[in-house]
Parts: C-alpha cells; sequence; structure tokens
C-alpha cells in the first residue's frame, strides 16, 4: 500500500532567497551560520542524504558528489515568510497577496476583540514570547487581564497563565478573535498560555493555533481520492482541519519522530500521507536567537533520521523540506526569507531535481505518487 511521509523541519532555511532583500533578510542563512556558530555540528544521515548539497545549490553553485536522496533547493512564490504561506504553498497553494501585519493593533480594532470576547487586554505591541512574559507576566497575574502582542507575522497572540484563565476560557477568546482575524486578513490567532511565577514564567505546550481556513489544497484532493492524510503536531491548525483526516498533536520534535515511528510501524489498509512539522528548531531556537540549542536540535533529529532510512521500501515516498528560515544568527527574533532545502527518497527515481521554483511542487509530486487530480493546483513534480 502507497505511503508518502512528508516532514517539515520549522525554520530550518538553507540561504536568502532571491528576494530576501526585500523582506531586510539579504545574507540570511540559518543552516549555514549554525554551521559556522558550532565547530563541532555533525549531520552525517542528512548530509549523506543531501542536506549539504541543498545548501550548494541554493547557493548557486554546482554539486558534484552524490546522495542517498534526490535533492534541491525549493524557493517560495508566496508573498510572504511565515508558517501559513509555507505550508499552504507546500500544499498547491500559495498566497500571492500578503496577510495583514501590524506592529501595533489600532484601538478601534482592540476594543471590538475585547468586546467580541468580553475581556480588556494588556499589552498590543511586537514583543518575542518570552520577553513579553517578563514584562508583562507579573501585571497579568494580578489583573487576569490576557496579554496581546504580535510579531513580523501575520498573527494576533494572546498569552494568559493557566491558572488565572482556564485553558478553555482562552481558546473561547481566540474564537471570537478569529472572526474579526478572518475580515482582516490575518493568518493566525494563537493562544499562548504559560505557567510559573514572576521572574520564572515559562510558556506551556497548550499552545492552540487558530488559522485562518485555506484555499483548497493537494491535502482535500488526496482525502477526498480516499488516500488517509494524517497530520503531526501543528498541520491540522495550519490548516484548520480542511483536508486533514486524522491529527496528532504533540509537544517536541522527539514526540513528533515517535509518533511518525508509531504509524509507519504498521501497514495501512488505504494510501496514507504522513504530514509532520517539526516545531521546536523554529520556536525554541531560531526565535530566541540560540544556535547552539538549534545545532543540537539539528543533531538529535539527524539521529533519528538514521533509524528511518533502514525502513525505506519502495513503497514510502519520503520528502524533507521546510517551511522558510529562522537564522539563530540574525538581528531581531523573527522568521528570515530563505530557500528550503528538499530531501525526497523517490522509489525508482535517483536524479536530484536542483533548483526548484515553488514550495507547491511537493504537492504536484504527492499527486503524482497517489495518483490524484492536481488541475487548479500550483507545481510541478519531480517525479
Amino acid at each position: 500500500m502507497k505511503q508518502a511521509l512528508l516532514i517539515v523541519l520549522d525554520s530550518v532555511g538553507i540561504g536568502h532567497a532571491p528576494d530576501a532583500a526585500d523582506f531586510g533578510d539579504q545574507g540570511a542563512n540559518t543552516v549555514g551560520h549554525i554551521r559556522e556558530a558550532v565547530d563541532d555540528l555533525f549531520l552525517p544521515h542528512l548530509d549523506e542524504a543531501g542536506l549539504a548539497a541543498c545548501e550548494l545549490i541554493a547557493a548557486g553553485e554546482t554539486f558534484h558528489g552524490s546522495s542517498s536522496f534526490s535533492c534541491g533547493a525549493l524557493t517560495e512564490k508566496s508573498a510572504g515568510k511565515d508558517t501559513i504561506t509555507g505550508h499552504w504553498e507546500i500544499a498547491g497553494a500559495p498566497i500571492l497577496e500578503p496577510f495583514a501585519t501590524f506592529e501595533h493593533f489600532p484601538d478601534s480594532l482592540v476594543e471590538e476583540m475585547e468586546r467580541m470576547a468580553s475581556v480588556s487586554f494588556i499589552g498590543n505591541y511586537t514583543r518575542s514570547g518570552t520577553a513579553i512574559l517578563e514584562e508583562l507576566g507579573e501585571e497579568h497575574c494580578r489583573t487576569a487581564k490576557p496579554i496581546l502582542y504580535t510579531s513580523a507575522d501575520s498573527v494576533i497572540q494572546i498569552a494568559a497563565h493557566e491558572e488565572v484563565i482556564p485553558l478553555e476560557t482562552l481558546y473561547k477568546i481566540c474564537r471570537a478573535c478569529r472572526t474579526i482575524a478572518d475580515r482582516e486578513g490575518i493568518g493566525r490567532v494563537i493562544a499562548r498560555p504559560f505557567l510559573g511565577s514572576p521572574g520564572n514564567f515559562t510558556r506551556s505546550a497548550n499552545r492552540h493555533d487558530f488559522s485562518m481556513a485555506p484555499p483548497e489544497t493537494v491535502l482535500n484532493r488526496l482525502s477526498d481520492s480516499g488516500v488517509e492524510t494524517v497530520g503531526i503536531g501543528k498541520i491540522s491548525n495550519i490548516f484548520a482541519g480542511s483536508g486533514i483526516n486524522r491529527s496528532y498533536p504533540t509537544r517536541s520534535n522527539a514526540e513528533g519522530c515517535a509518533t511518525i515511528d508509531k504509524l509507519l510501524a504498521k501497514q495501512p489498509s488505504t494510501p496514507r500521507l504522513i504530514f509532520s512539522n517539526l516545531v521546536d528548531f523554529d520556536m525554541l531556537y531560531g526565535h530566541r536567537r540560540d544556535p547552539v540549542g538549534y545545532a543540537n536540535a539539528l543533531r538529535e533529529f539527524d539521529y533519528w533520521f538514521g533509524t528511518l532510512i533502514p525502513r525505506l521500501n519502495d513503497d514510502l515516498l519520503v520528502i524533507i523540506t521546510a517551511d522558510h528560515g529562522n537564522d539563530p544568527t540574525w538581528y531581531g527574533t523573527d522568521h528570515t526569507r530563505e530557500r528550503v532545502p528538499l530531501m525526497a527518497h523517490l522509489p525508482g527515481v535517483s536524479k536530484g531535481p536542483d533548483l526548484r521554483e515553488s514550495f507547491a511542487d511537493i504537492a504536484a509530486t504527492l499527486s503524482g505518487w497517489f495518483g490524484t487530480d492536481h488541475e487548479g493546483l500550483t507545481g510541478k513534480s519531480f517525479i
């Protein structure tokens, strides 16, 4: 029974995109700069599969060696550098008009959100998730007012201490704001629960993304044609559940990889796509500008990836990629506009796809693999 495993290494970019200067990211290079910053970074399985080759291709250089996977570099067409635009394009639906972004939300919009959610916010400015807790966490605990903040992404973020505002109440507040976000063209509303005491606040694992509903994607086409679509991590949230038959939320990269192991250990009764997002790279290390932590996360994934390779067979298509960059050596705390790696185990195909013009080539490849209609979606298959 045919299967496909699509793993998105969240934020693992491999060099600035051709239009990076438009985003202030000319010169950004997530993996390349981590290699420079961490002397003993050794990724034997990923580099054997073609990660180092992908980096060369992204830089416009010719790769003369060999790799165990087909390899290349993907260039984003979408007008953005965030999670939603990256994943939707991977699924065959590039976003050519950018989502709305804010340095702070207009007073009239905040008042409307407060009225819809029956709350009074504090904050309303751009800040990283850890810094906002240092600045406003104590006031939140004292006043029970949720913290409203944003970033360079198209996002409304709402933070609350789990012992001050229960999770379900926080989620209800976010759902109320989602209605306004749809009208304003804001990609995500993110619930950011946290725990701890002043000076020692930590974000909990109960984050939840309330995303705008996507246009039709390859996930809908596959699901409608009888291919089971399984989301791991925040995949279902990113697509607002559209085209996802089964979802396994996870709290870490390790849990995501363990879930993949459990699914692959049992043959499915129908064709199946397993679509996983591994978020630790981005959430724990990219935004926090921690190249050493990022390098360790890459090492941990590389070790697990080495255990996957012996399990590959001719009925399993494997694609490893990313959705954007987040260079931990770059200024600020936001994503970086970069090309992303493409490493693919293509049964019966050994030629690398080289430099691709769109993340959506992955969607077209999935359509080709499962024999489903791709008309009306974007991308060119590399099978």
